[in-house]
């Protein structure tokens, strides 16, 4: 699977992994005199979390740097869109997380694994 942020394709395939939460509700609750228990409004739908775990690649490690950059730039409180390989579209995502681990020299140059954190804000039914 390979994915795309608003029309860039920053990440490899290589290890791509997308989960999608539950899209979580919310509520607001009052006593109210007389009433045996409480009064529930139903708010609806409100947002969910969505995780992206994966490997970057890049011949050098200036390369990798230019890449990290690139992404990092996204978590800017912004919405973006997500578009998989499969060709699903997740749009209102705020960027919450990005983080790179386990950095590794090889033959082809330097990988690093990544992992993203993604709050779709408004999630289309």
């Amino acid at each position: 699977m390979s994915a795309a942020l608003d029309g860039q394709s920053l990440f490899d395939e290589q290890r791509l992994e997308i989960e999608f939460g539950g899209v979580s509700r919310d509520s607001i609750e009052r006593a109210v005199p007389g009433l045996d228990g409480v009064l529930s409004i139903d708010l609806g739908g409100r947002s969910r979390k969505i995780e992206q775990k994966g490997v970057l690649r890049a011949k050098s490690r200036s390369q990798m740097d230019e890449r990290i950059s690139a992404i990092s730039a996204y978590v800017d409180g912004n919405t973006h869109t997500l578009l998989t390989s499969s060709g699903e579209e997740f749009e209102n995502l705020r960027v919450d997380v990005f983080k790179v681990s386990k950095e590794r020299a090889g033959g082809g140059g330097v990988d690093v694994d990544y992992e993203i954190v993604y709050t779709q804000l408004k999630v289309q039914q």
